[in-house]
């Protein structure tokens, strides 16, 4: 029985022994650097949650809501934004607040959802179309500060389609432009 022991004891040491000779070598052969700073270290907070202007680079989306289509922008929508927004009326809030009558209502217009600063410094303005449309191009750059974690949407026929069906999610649809 004890020369079983001793094998087992004898496994574990040479396993332990392996390990630490090969951490050596591959530190050797590798020549591991330290970075001279964390790579987690927390961001600074952005400066302000003030509003800025729509990114220049946006196209105006007024012209090609007329041919644009509500059922393609349900599907997009589901694809895209439904894993975090609710579109039923009086449906409950997901991650981000539920989007029924959201065109051409106030920003933040979802009372006792937890909006970022800077999406509830601009309650006071409406989501028109033009709106709607920076915000889905690059939600970061039409809105600083916002916690929307979308990198937004390159397509401006998509754009179009998501925004004239979040138009057919009130009682009244906003005019068209």
């Amino acid at each position: 029985m004890s020369l079983e022991v001793n094998k087992v004891f004898a496994a574990v040491l040479t396993a332990g022994v392996v390990f630490m000779v090969s951490g050596v070598i591959g530190g050797a052969i590798v020549h591991p650097r330290k970075l001279e700073t964390s790579a987690l270290a927390p961001a600074a907070p952005p400066a302000a949650a003030a509003p800025a202007a729509a990114p220049a680079e946006v196209q105006p989306i007024g012209p090609l809501l007329a041919a644009a289509s509500a059922d393609n922008g349900r599907q997009i929508a589901q694809r895209a934004c439904a894993s975090c927004h609710n579109f039923v009326q009086g449906g409950p809030n997901g991650v981000g607040p539920n989007l029924w009558g959201v065109v051409n209502g106030p920003h933040a217009h979802v009372e006792g959802f937890n909006y970022s600063a800077a999406m509830r410094a601009l309650h006071d303005k409406p989501w028109d179309y033009e709106a709607l449309n920076a915000f889905l191009t690059r939600p970061a750059a039409a809105i600083p500060g916002t916690r929307m974690a979308y990198a937004g949407m390159s397509s401006i026929n998509q754009r179009a389609d998501v925004i004239v069906f979040l138009r057919s999610l009130a009682a009244e649809p906003a005019p068209l432009p």
